[in-house]
């Protein structure tokens, strides 16, 4: 199975698990009155739409490049993950509003067990499932799948500390632990949202991709230094999963147009074959020495040891 059809399988499974829990924990929420488990309900709620925007936004992103997105479509992914943190934002205030509210007028909370039952197997499900989404995303470099595992290992923690509290509520009788656990979560739910739409923003913004992978590239173009001068103006930014990459390669003037462009293309194609999901652009420019009369002579200065070199890695 390729990238684009795991991708689109994972959200498949996000959206039908959210929508699974959710319905789980509105009864339970009904039935006990527990803002804890109404509060991880509406969580879930929130899941839903933004698994949904996950999964419509992946599928547009991974659609191929047309006359009017000759660059392909893989900002739909990073628009998903942006309205995911919104979502998450939204999520939040209400949780912190409503904390507050139950905190000063009280509330009564019933039925503790089966409240902490439902909890305990969401948190299950949800640890399973934030796996599986981190793993696909990882795989396929999919920055809405990660933003969907990190909903899902929210979950995980959130649900785990409700389900203390529940405990000690039933144990010890202090009923506004719901509420104060409850305003705990939505504090930490506030804080994740803004990871995600920092993360969102730098993409949707053209940011440079990681340093790491910079590096990577520079590494991978001087390993070509038998048959380039050097390299300069590298840029790099992100499109949903999809790496661009352009940058200008300097070749010796006397190298012909088919030798030159031989270089690019198989420096092109070692690219991406080093780094997944990459878009490469290069412009060719002739050295500017003015008294260079041999062919070969920009290639020996820069490494006498890789006279004659073939195309290696």
């Amino acid at each position: 199975m390729n990238n684009s059809k795991r991708k689109i399988r994972a959200a498949r499974i996000s959206l039908a698990t959210a929508a699974a829990l959710t319905a789980l924990k509105l009864v339970t929420a009904l039935f006990t009155g527990s803002l804890a488990v109404l509060s991880s309900a509406v969580d879930s709620l929130l899941d839903i739409f933004m698994s949904s925007a996950n999964y419509f936004g992946i599928r547009q992103a991974e659609m191929p490049p047309d006359p009017k997105h000759p660059f392909g479509h893989g900002k739909f992914e990073t628009l998903a993950t942006i309205f995911q943190s919104v979502m998450i934002s939204l999520s939040g205030l209400w949780i912190l509003f409503e904390s507050v509210r139950r905190l000063i007028y009280g509330s009564t909370v019933s039925r503790l067990e089966e409240g902490m039952a439902v909890l305990l197997l969401s948190t299950v499900v949800s640890w399973k499932i934030a796996r599986y989404l981190k793993k696909t995303g990882k795989e396929t470099d999919s920055s809405a799948l990660q933003a969907d595992s990190l909903h899902f290992a929210m979950d995980v923690y959130t649900n785990g500390a409700l389900v203390v509290g529940l405990g000690l509520m039933l144990w010890l009788d202090i009923p506004w632990l719901d509420p104060l656990l409850s305003l705990l979560v939505g504090g930490y739910v506030l804080f994740e949202a803004f990871r995600l739409i920092r993360h969102g923003l730098s993409d949707f913004l053209d940011e440079q991709l990681p340093e790491s992978v910079r590096l990577e590239i520079a590494r991978i173009i001087e390993h070509h230094r038998a048959h380039i001068v050097g390299h300069h103006q590298l840029r790099t930014r992100r499109a949903g999963s999809q790496k661009i990459v352009n940058f200008h390669l300097t070749v010796c003037k006397h190298l012909s147009v088919a030798k030159a462009h031989a270089i690019a293309d198989h420096l092109e194609q070692r690219l991406k074959q080093i780094i997944p999901n990459c878009d490469v652009t290069i412009h060719i420019d002739p050295c500017a020495q003015t008294d260079c009369d041999d062919p070969q002579r920009c290639a020996r200065a820069t490494d006498p040891a890789k006279k004659g070199a073939q195309f290696s890695d």
